[in-house]
């Protein structure tokens, strides 16, 4: 098991997608971030369910850093209720985990 993280949100546009990759890169707070564009999402939202395009975003940080990248997705988020899920890393390349490290503060 390593300390990196990978969070997973989704937004409602490529630019706010953009918006928060760049505010979590810049930061520090992220090594990386992915926008996949164009996901279906079917959820139930106020007792009705819906389905919306989004943009995922796959985010790379620290264990350290996952409370102000869960902070920073709530501050610049546009929806009520952000998803912020964050999943441990068991393994992977040593020298791409040692960037992670390097990247973030």
């Amino acid at each position: 098991m390593t300390d990196k993280r990978l969070v997973f949100t989704t937004a409602g546009s490529e630019e706010e997608a953009r918006r928060i990759a760049n505010a979590l890169v810049a930061r520090r707070l992220a090594a990386c971030v992915n926008l996949l564009p164009r996901v279906t999402s079917i959820f139930r939202w106020q007792g009705k369910v819906q389905e919306e395009a989004e943009w995922l975003l796959s985010i790379k940080t620290s264990e350290a850093q996952f409370p102000a990248v869960k902070e920073a997705i709530h501050e610049l988020h546009s929806y009520e209720v952000p998803e912020c899920l964050c999943l441990c890393i068991e393994a992977g390349s040593e020298k791409y985990l040692e960037w992670i490290a390097e990247s973030v503060g």
